[in-house]
């Protein structure tokens, strides 16, 4: 059985930080926002920088959102982003997704983004969830599928990015795949079918934000955890890891680049 922790493949560099700041919840939770009531009480699981949490935070001006993460660096950069968006109905704190600090049935939604990707065992966390929604809620989760990523265009040294990446996150204990496994995870979790609603929507990063994401990995292939994982499992050599950055520097550099980045989103009702 696999356990219900692993290691975050991508860690908490700088580079890594930057890009998942730039998230909104417009481009990373629009299969949930009509669901969002303006008196909601949401809890935002995995929140990293807390972009994504703010924004859900002005929709809902009669309700509250509460961000949560392990890693305290990153709660103090999402608290000071509030701070400096002047939103006042959100706060953040460290908390173990495992075991929420929160009595059942708090929250009207919980919502998380890119997160069970990194967890041993993503079906526990969905009942962690749900436990503490109120019956009637929601719970919800997006993921990328990473097998079902695709670029232009094409280079070799791209493939063995990918490659490489879904070696890390395997020995890491997560699932590189998750987008694909989202409603069977979520039925694992007691979920009916009939509460289930699946659906998919990509990231399509072109022309200057290609240019822009391809920038972000020359520096995240050495600097992040890609590298460090790497190393250590035993997956990748220094010369490895150069050369995939060279890679990426290489394909922002090209003319009609873009690379397409699936996800597969799920809505779950808490009977």
């Amino acid at each position: 059985m696999a356990t219900e922790r692993a290691t975050y493949s991508h860690g908490h560099h700088e580079s890594v930080v930057k890009t998942h700041a730039r998230r909104t919840a417009q481009d990373s939770a629009g299969f949930l926002l009509p669901h969002i009531k303006s008196t909601d009480r949401i809890l935002d699981l995995g929140c990293g920088p807390g972009s994504i949490t703010i924004d859900l935070a002005i929709l809902v001006p009669e309700g509250e959102v509460i961000g949560g993460d392990q890693v305290a660096a990153v709660v103090q950069q999402a608290q000071g982003l509030a701070k400096e968006r002047q939103v006042h109905n959100v706060s953040f704190r460290q908390m173990d997704g495992n075991q929420l600090p929160f009595d059942d049935g708090t929250f009207d939604i919980v919502y998380c983004h890119q997160t069970l990707q990194h967890v041993g065992n993503p079906s526990h966390l969905l009942k962690e969830m749900r436990r503490v929604t109120k019956p009637g809620g929601l719970v919800a989760a997006r993921d990328a599928d990473y097998k079902a990523f695709a670029w232009f265009p094409e280079h070799p040294g791209l493939d063995r990015w990918l490659s490489l990446y879904q070696k890390i996150a395997k020995a890491n204990g997560a699932e590189p795949n998750a987008g694909r496994y989202l409603s069977a995870w979520a039925r694992d979790a007691g979920f009916a079918v009939e509460d289930v609603q699946f659906s998919w929507s990509v990231w399509n990063y072109q022309d200057e934000a290609g240019k822009a994401f391809g920038a972000s990995w020359v520096d995240r292939a050495i600097h992040s955890s890609y590298a460090t994982s790497a190393k250590q499992h035993g997956l990748a050599s220094d010369d490895d890891i150069q050369e995939i950055s060279r890679a990426w520097d290489e394909w922002s550099k090209t003319d009609n680049r873009f690379i397409v980045i699936p996800s597969g989103e799920i809505l779950c009702r808490v009977r």
